[in-house]
Protein backbone atom coordinates (compact mmCIF):
# COMPACT_ATOMS: atom_id res chain seq x y z
CA UNK A 1 0.00 0.00 0.00
CA UNK A 2 1.22 3.44 -1.29
CA UNK A 3 1.36 6.24 1.66
CA UNK A 4 -1.54 8.18 -0.84
CA UNK A 5 -3.67 5.37 -1.09
CA UNK A 6 -2.60 4.71 3.10
CA UNK A 7 -4.03 8.32 3.82
CA UNK A 8 -7.63 8.11 1.72
CA UNK A 9 -8.05 4.84 3.51
CA UNK A 10 -7.19 6.66 7.09
CA UNK A 11 -9.42 9.26 5.72
CA UNK A 12 -12.89 6.73 4.64
CA UNK A 13 -12.38 5.46 8.19
CA UNK A 14 -12.52 8.91 10.04
CA UNK A 15 -15.34 9.49 8.34
CA UNK A 16 -16.68 6.43 9.25
CA UNK A 17 -15.58 6.76 12.79
CA UNK A 18 -17.12 10.53 12.92
CA UNK A 19 -20.33 8.99 12.03
CA UNK A 20 -20.66 7.78 15.38
CA UNK A 21 -20.26 10.68 17.15
CA UNK A 22 -21.09 11.90 19.45
CA UNK A 23 -20.07 8.47 21.02
CA UNK A 24 -22.20 7.02 23.64
CA UNK A 25 -19.71 8.43 26.97
CA UNK A 26 -19.61 4.84 28.19
CA UNK A 27 -18.30 3.45 25.23
CA UNK A 28 -15.86 6.60 24.60
CA UNK A 29 -14.39 5.52 28.12
CA UNK A 30 -14.10 1.76 27.37
CA UNK A 31 -11.99 2.87 24.42
CA UNK A 32 -9.72 5.39 25.57
CA UNK A 33 -9.34 2.73 28.31
CA UNK A 34 -8.85 -0.01 25.27
CA UNK A 35 -6.02 1.93 23.66
CA UNK A 36 -4.57 2.96 27.02
CA UNK A 37 -3.51 -0.58 27.63
CA UNK A 38 -2.39 -0.95 24.04
CA UNK A 39 -0.52 2.11 23.65
CA UNK A 40 1.48 1.83 27.00
CA UNK A 41 2.12 -1.89 26.26
CA UNK A 42 3.37 -1.44 23.33
CA UNK A 43 5.48 2.02 23.33
CA UNK A 44 7.27 0.42 26.41
CA UNK A 45 7.87 -2.66 24.65
CA UNK A 46 9.28 -1.21 21.79
CA UNK A 47 12.13 0.31 23.98
CA UNK A 48 12.54 -3.51 26.26
CA UNK A 49 10.15 -2.95 28.99
CA UNK A 50 9.55 -6.69 29.86
CA UNK A 51 6.01 -6.40 30.67
CA UNK A 52 3.25 -8.04 28.33
CA UNK A 53 0.08 -6.29 27.40
CA UNK A 54 -2.21 -8.32 29.93
CA UNK A 55 0.83 -7.89 32.77
CA UNK A 56 0.41 -4.02 31.39
CA UNK A 57 -3.63 -4.24 32.13
CA UNK A 58 -3.31 -5.76 35.57
CA UNK A 59 -0.96 -3.09 37.05
CA UNK A 60 -2.58 -0.11 35.35
CA UNK A 61 -6.62 -1.55 36.30
CA UNK A 62 -6.34 -3.65 39.46
CA UNK A 63 -2.83 -1.64 40.94
CA UNK A 64 -1.30 -5.13 41.74
CA UNK A 65 2.38 -6.11 41.05
CA UNK A 66 3.73 -8.82 39.09
CA UNK A 67 6.26 -10.83 40.46
CA UNK A 68 9.77 -11.23 38.90
CA UNK A 69 9.35 -8.11 36.81
CA UNK A 70 12.04 -5.21 37.89
CA UNK A 71 10.50 -2.33 39.43
CA UNK A 72 11.34 0.06 36.22
CA UNK A 73 9.15 -1.80 34.61
CA UNK A 74 6.00 -1.18 36.73
CA UNK A 75 7.00 2.69 36.78
CA UNK A 76 7.00 2.93 33.23
CA UNK A 77 3.46 2.13 32.58
CA UNK A 78 2.36 3.81 35.28
CA UNK A 79 3.88 6.99 34.15
CA UNK A 80 2.69 5.93 30.95
CA UNK A 81 -0.41 6.02 31.70
CA UNK A 82 -0.27 9.20 33.68
CA UNK A 83 0.82 10.99 30.25
CA UNK A 84 -1.58 9.34 28.31
CA UNK A 85 -4.64 11.01 30.47
CA UNK A 86 -2.52 14.74 29.24
CA UNK A 87 -2.63 13.72 25.59
CA UNK A 88 -6.76 13.84 26.01
CA UNK A 89 -6.66 17.11 28.11
CA UNK A 90 -4.26 18.31 25.63
CA UNK A 91 -6.62 17.84 22.59
CA UNK A 92 -9.28 20.83 23.93
CA UNK A 93 -6.36 23.31 21.95
CA UNK A 94 -5.05 22.96 18.97
CA UNK A 95 -1.65 24.46 19.66
CA UNK A 96 1.86 22.23 20.55
CA UNK A 97 3.75 24.11 22.91
CA UNK A 98 7.36 23.47 24.53
CA UNK A 99 5.60 23.00 28.04
CA UNK A 100 3.60 20.38 26.49
CA UNK A 101 5.99 18.56 25.15
CA UNK A 102 8.30 18.72 28.88
CA UNK A 103 5.37 18.07 30.70
CA UNK A 104 4.28 14.57 28.49
CA UNK A 105 7.84 13.49 29.51
CA UNK A 106 7.94 14.63 33.08
CA UNK A 107 4.67 12.66 33.78
CA UNK A 108 6.13 9.46 31.81
CA UNK A 109 9.70 9.82 33.75
CA UNK A 110 9.06 11.49 36.72
CA UNK A 111 8.98 7.90 38.83
CA UNK A 112 12.55 6.77 37.09
CA UNK A 113 14.31 9.94 37.77
CA UNK A 114 12.49 13.04 39.36
CA UNK A 115 15.51 15.16 38.43
CA UNK A 116 15.77 14.71 34.78
CA UNK A 117 11.94 14.26 34.22
CA UNK A 118 10.59 17.11 32.09
CA UNK A 119 14.22 18.44 32.04
CA UNK A 120 16.67 18.86 28.62
CA UNK A 121 19.66 16.95 29.38
CA UNK A 122 22.62 18.58 29.98
CA UNK A 123 25.66 15.97 28.27
CA UNK A 124 25.84 14.11 25.50
CA UNK A 125 24.02 10.64 24.24
CA UNK A 126 25.23 7.93 22.05
CA UNK A 127 22.49 6.08 20.71
CA UNK A 128 23.39 2.45 19.97
CA UNK A 129 22.85 0.54 16.83
CA UNK A 130 22.55 3.43 14.88
CA UNK A 131 25.86 5.95 13.57
CA UNK A 132 23.54 8.70 14.16
CA UNK A 133 24.57 11.05 16.77
CA UNK A 134 22.30 13.67 18.60
CA UNK A 135 23.06 17.28 18.72
CA UNK A 136 25.18 18.51 21.59
CA UNK A 137 23.28 19.67 24.56
CA UNK A 138 24.09 23.30 23.99
CA UNK A 139 22.14 23.10 20.96
CA UNK A 140 18.73 21.67 22.58
CA UNK A 141 17.19 24.93 23.74
CA UNK A 142 17.56 26.72 19.96
CA UNK A 143 16.84 23.72 18.42
CA UNK A 144 13.55 23.23 20.07
CA UNK A 145 12.26 26.77 20.02
CA UNK A 146 12.96 26.10 15.86
CA UNK A 147 11.40 23.38 16.18
CA UNK A 148 8.04 24.73 18.13
CA UNK A 149 8.27 27.95 16.00
CA UNK A 150 7.74 25.80 12.81
CA UNK A 151 4.92 23.51 13.67
CA UNK A 152 2.29 25.69 12.43
CA UNK A 153 3.33 26.24 9.08
CA UNK A 154 4.27 22.32 8.66
CA UNK A 155 0.74 21.61 10.05
CA UNK A 156 -0.99 23.28 7.20
CA UNK A 157 1.17 21.67 4.16
CA UNK A 158 0.40 18.31 5.42
CA UNK A 159 -1.61 15.78 5.86
CA UNK A 160 -2.85 15.48 9.29
CA UNK A 161 -0.80 11.87 9.60
CA UNK A 162 2.11 13.21 7.61
CA UNK A 163 2.32 16.04 10.06
CA UNK A 164 2.34 13.13 12.65
CA UNK A 165 4.87 11.81 11.45
CA UNK A 166 7.38 14.53 10.74
CA UNK A 167 6.95 15.65 14.09
CA UNK A 168 7.87 12.48 15.52
CA UNK A 169 11.01 12.00 13.40
CA UNK A 170 11.43 15.97 14.59
CA UNK A 171 11.66 15.19 17.98
CA UNK A 172 13.86 12.18 18.14
CA UNK A 173 16.62 13.77 15.87
CA UNK A 174 16.54 16.85 18.65
CA UNK A 175 16.56 13.93 21.18
CA UNK A 176 16.27 16.71 23.63
CA UNK A 177 16.07 14.37 27.03
CA UNK A 178 18.51 11.92 28.45
CA UNK A 179 16.52 9.10 28.08
CA UNK A 180 12.35 8.36 26.78
CA UNK A 181 13.09 10.17 24.06
CA UNK A 182 11.13 7.29 21.95
CA UNK A 183 7.94 7.50 24.00
CA UNK A 184 7.96 11.01 24.28
CA UNK A 185 8.01 11.39 20.45
CA UNK A 186 5.26 8.80 20.18
CA UNK A 187 3.24 10.66 22.58
CA UNK A 188 3.59 14.17 20.48
CA UNK A 189 2.74 12.10 17.50
CA UNK A 190 -0.65 10.90 18.94
CA UNK A 191 -1.42 14.26 20.80
CA UNK A 192 -1.27 16.51 16.94
CA UNK A 193 -3.67 12.88 15.91
CA UNK A 194 -5.97 13.27 18.77
CA UNK A 195 -6.38 17.13 17.57
CA UNK A 196 -7.01 16.42 13.99
CA UNK A 197 -9.55 13.77 15.19
CA UNK A 198 -7.93 10.73 14.55
CA UNK A 199 -7.34 7.48 16.86
CA UNK A 200 -3.98 7.24 18.59
CA UNK A 201 -1.48 5.20 16.57
CA UNK A 202 -0.38 2.16 18.15
CA UNK A 203 3.18 0.47 16.59
CA UNK A 204 3.10 -3.31 17.85
CA UNK A 205 6.54 -4.87 19.06
CA UNK A 206 6.60 -6.94 16.23
CA UNK A 207 6.99 -4.00 13.98
CA UNK A 208 10.17 -2.52 16.37
CA UNK A 209 12.51 -3.48 13.39
CA UNK A 210 10.81 -1.52 10.57
CA UNK A 211 9.81 1.22 12.87
CA UNK A 212 13.65 1.80 13.96
CA UNK A 213 15.09 1.31 10.56
CA UNK A 214 12.64 3.38 8.63
CA UNK A 215 13.36 6.44 11.66
CA UNK A 216 16.68 5.86 11.25
CA UNK A 217 16.73 6.81 7.36
CA UNK A 218 15.30 10.38 8.13
CA UNK A 219 18.50 11.05 9.56
CA UNK A 220 20.28 10.26 6.45
CA UNK A 221 17.35 12.27 4.69
CA UNK A 222 15.20 10.12 2.96
CA UNK A 223 11.46 10.35 5.31
CA UNK A 224 9.58 8.57 2.99
CA UNK A 225 9.94 5.17 4.34
CA UNK A 226 8.89 6.00 7.96
CA UNK A 227 6.19 8.46 6.65
CA UNK A 228 4.84 5.18 5.06
CA UNK A 229 5.34 3.21 8.23
CA UNK A 230 3.35 5.72 10.23
CA UNK A 231 0.23 5.99 7.37
CA UNK A 232 0.19 1.97 7.53
CA UNK A 233 0.13 1.97 11.79
CA UNK A 234 -2.59 4.81 11.80
CA UNK A 235 -4.40 2.35 9.54
CA UNK A 236 -4.61 -0.33 11.47
CA UNK A 237 -5.11 1.34 14.41
CA UNK A 238 -8.32 3.44 12.66
CA UNK A 239 -9.57 0.16 11.93
CA UNK A 240 -9.37 -1.59 15.53
CA UNK A 241 -11.37 1.94 16.83
CA UNK A 242 -13.83 1.84 14.31
CA UNK A 243 -14.19 -2.32 15.13
CA UNK A 244 -14.71 -1.29 18.45
CA UNK A 245 -17.44 0.68 17.53
CA UNK A 246 -19.16 -0.71 15.26
CA UNK A 247 -18.64 -4.39 18.02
Amino acid sequence: MTTISALKKIDGLKERIDAHRPIDAQMLRQVKEYFRIGMTYTSNALEGNSLTETETKIILEDGITIGGKPVRDHLEALGHSDAYDLLFRLTKGQNVTEANIKELHRLFYCRIDANQAGKYRKRRVIITGTDFMPPVPERIPELMKSFIAGIPEVRTKHHPVEFAAIVHKDLVTIHPFIDGNGRAARLLMNLVLLQAGYPVAIIPPILRRNYLDTLNRTHRGDDRPFVKFIAGVCYESAKEYLRLLEG
